[in-house]
């Protein structure tokens, strides 16, 4: 017995102040917290989504205030801002839509469940939503 034993792997907690600033997270990760953040932010804008969508439709008059609510702004919010609320909602909308069909399809596909194809469909879900939230900011600041 005078094998000389290998040394066991050192594994250890992450500090928060010194680990987490050179911590590389692989876009699979990322895409999970923004999933989970853009559920937050589509939880938390859900009363303006209503009252979104009670102001166009209820009459012709509340649907002018809710189209000069882009420009004009309501009460002491500027339009501007209300713009940029719009637009983190659509970017929520279409980046837990997208994150979610890449679950739905890696439940579904047992094929799917590997890390190249986790890289690969973390990386696909971050461009989609990404390119479709600056395809919708364009038409909400009126470029085309």
């Amino acid at each position: 017995m005078t094998e000389v034993a290998k040394k066991r792997p050192e594994f250890r907690n992450i500090n928060a102040l010194t680990d987490l600033p050179t911590y590389r997270l692989p876009p699979a990760g990322w895409v999970s917290i923004l999933h989970r953040v853009s559920g937050v932010i589509m939880l938390v804008l859900l009363p303006f989504v209503l009252w979104m969508f009670d102001t166009s439709v209820s009459s012709e008059i509340s649907f002018g205030r809710f189209t000069s609510a882009f420009t004009a702004g309501v009460g002491f919010v500027p339009g501007w801002f209300i713009k940029l609320v719009v637009l983190a909602l659509i970017w929520a909308y279409l980046h837990h839509f997208t994150a979610g069909m890449r679950h739905l399809w890696m439940d579904v596909s047992h094929a799917a469940v590997s890390k190249e194809f986790g890289d690969k469909s973390a990386k696909a879900t971050l461009v989609i939503s990404i390119a479709l939230t600056l395809v919708l900011a364009a038409k909400l600041f009126g470029l085309y």
